[in-house]
């Protein structure tokens, strides 16, 4: 098997630990990182040793030319995103472009009809869609267990504070950019992107930032027959037990990263109670309230992996066999650019002061 040859753009957080991460692990058969990119010496420095034999650049523009590299991962800060990825598109190279893909809705289509203007696979890292228990969940909402689902929330919360670049909104930044593609993208996926989804509520807010971008974020989503989405990306929260809560006619499901809990009913255990028209009352003939102990099973169970390793994996994988054999992705660009339009939807609906 061919090993594709990987440029990355950018060594913090997610070039150095997340995408390298990757690419130094045991579970990376499929590429070889030959190029790094960082305007940081030290950082370049750092690179060579982690990636042996590799170069390293100071400006993205000196990969432009270059004939030998098949990917270039786009891992820089998120208002950089949409313009180097189009200049990278432009000139002929396939892209992975970290989240938020763009700033808005166009420059998502805008970077789409660049990469098929120019014949190349624009592919984006949200690789939330793998994780063990959003495809669970995922599962759960098809299979009917939970019968009639009415209502799907999805909390990315905490009790925390930032002050770095991403609390900035001339950076991009903020929770709805920064952490909103996974829940919204999570909240969507379960709906299976329905082009009816339609945005009826979002609020943001300031809370513990630093900055003056937002850490308050809530969405209400709602989708003719199907269930209404609530999604939070909040520092507000010091008692968020799930990331996903899936609610149905037979029962509810909670899920985190790492395990999962479902309370449901069983068809035929519980015969429909017939309707009283008058009040209740006891055998003595004392009032009561309508209530009963239903049958009822639990589920419990925990998951092998997260989003960032058997998530980052899987999503390599397939765009492996993307780029080598024309294989379609799970997670697609126009997936993205959805995701992107309901944030830039929350931000012009939620005007925040700038103050730097």
């Amino acid at each position: 098997m061919k090993k594709l040859n990987v440029a990355i753009i950018g060594q913090g957080r997610s070039g150095r630990n997340i995408h390298g991460g990757y690419f130094r692990g045991e579970a990376n058969k499929y590429y070889n990182v030959k190029y790094v990119v960082d305007a940081d010496a030290h950082r370049c420095d750092v690179a060579k040793e982690l990636y042996p034999g590799c170069e390293t650049f100071a400006d993205y523009r000196q990969l432009l030319t270059l004939d030998d590299v098949d990917l270039v991962v786009n891992a820089t800060y998120s208002e950089m995103h949409y313009s180097i990825t189009k200049d990278l598109l432009e000139h002929g190279k396939n892209v992975l472009v970290e989240k938020p893909m763009g700033r808005t809705r166009y420059e998502c289509e805008d970077l789409i009809k660049t990469a098929k203007d120019n014949n190349v696979t624009l592919a984006v890292f949200m690789q939330t869609f793998f994780a063990p228990y959003y495809e669970l969940a995922y599962e759960t909402v098809k299979s009917g267990r939970l019968g009639d689902v009415k209502q799907i929330s999805v909390r990315f919360n905490g009790f925390s504070r930032r002050w770095d670049w991403q609390t900035l909104q001339k950076k991009c930044a903020g929770n709805a950019y920064n952490t909103g593609p996974h829940p919204i993208g999570v909240a969507l996926g379960l709906v299976d992107f329905d082009e009816k989804a339609k945005v009826v509520y979002t609020k943001l807010g300031s809370a513990l930032t630093s900055g003056d971008a937002d850490d308050y974020v809530k969405i209400i989503i709602d989708t003719p027959n199907k269930p209404v989405l609530d999604v939070e990306i909040n520092n507000t929260d010091a008692y968020s037990d799930y990331n996903i809560k899936i609610q149905g006619s037979k029962g509810t499901m909670k899920l985190t990263p790492f395990k999962y809990e479902m309370t449901y009913i069983a068809d035929g255990e519980n015969p429909p109670q017939p309707v009283i028209e008058t009040f209740l009352q006891n055998a003595d003939g004392v009032p009561c309230y309508c209530s009963e102990n239903l049958i009822k099973h639990t589920e419990e169970g925990e998951f092998g992996g997260t989003a960032f390793d058997v998530g980052t994996a899987k999503l390599y994988e397939q765009l492996y066999f993307k780029l080598t054999e024309g294989r379609p992705m799970t997670v697609t660009p126009e997936m993205g650019a959805t995701v992107v339009g309901v944030i830039e939807m929350c931000h012009i609906q939620n005007p925040l002061p700038r103050k730097y």
